[in-house]
């Protein structure tokens, strides 16, 4: 899809009213083993992860499409309370299975970008499972590298698979 016959995306901040659909996609990525969580999740789950991304610093960031929120990204805060890291943070990011690879992925993560910059992080980094070759791929294209590897860590459904850490430097 090219950006002649790709939908007009809207950026915003995520509001309360589209948590529901922020969870149904973060489910979506756990069915597909994209995400280090195993069972679904409910939209009173996410509360307090919602809450804690209502900080202007650290904001949940909605991709839609006229009314449909299609994906969505967060820059998280890194361990906080230790003030020589307040200007490095995690980056997130999910779309809806019905547009993942239509480039809005890569729209999303210029948009995440361009916002850390203008908050004033230096670093970004995401973890990710080592199995998630379309998360690596985007990391790649954006100047991410790998910062570190935790071999087999993680147990998803009896298998183990590792979890990376990716880092760029802005």
């Amino acid at each position: 899809m090219n950006e002649k016959t790709r939908p007009r995306l809207r950026f915003k901040k995520a509001e309360s009213k589209d948590l529901p659909a922020l969870t149904t996609i973060y489910n979506q990525a756990i069915a597909a083993r994209q995400t280090a969580d195993t069972y679904p999740l409910t939209t009173k789950d996410r509360f307090p992860w919602f809450d804690s991304h209502q900080q202007e610093r650290y904001p949940l960031i909605v991709v839609a499409i006229g009314p449909q929120i299609i994906g969505y990204g967060t820059i998280s805060q890194y361990r906080g309370g230790r003030p020589s890291l307040i200007n490095v943070a995690e980056i997130s990011y999910y779309l809806h299975t019905d547009y993942q690879r239509m480039g809005i992925g890569s729209l999303l993560m210029q948009y995440l970008l361009r916002t850390a910059t203008k908050l004033g992080f230096k670093h970004l980094f995401s973890l990710l499972l080592d199995t998630n070759h379309a998360s690596i791929s985007l990391l790649n294209k954006f100047g991410f590298t790998p910062w570190g590897h935790f071999p087999d860590v993680a147990e998803i459904d009896g298998t183990t698979c590792g979890q990376l850490y990716y880092g760029k430097a802005l």
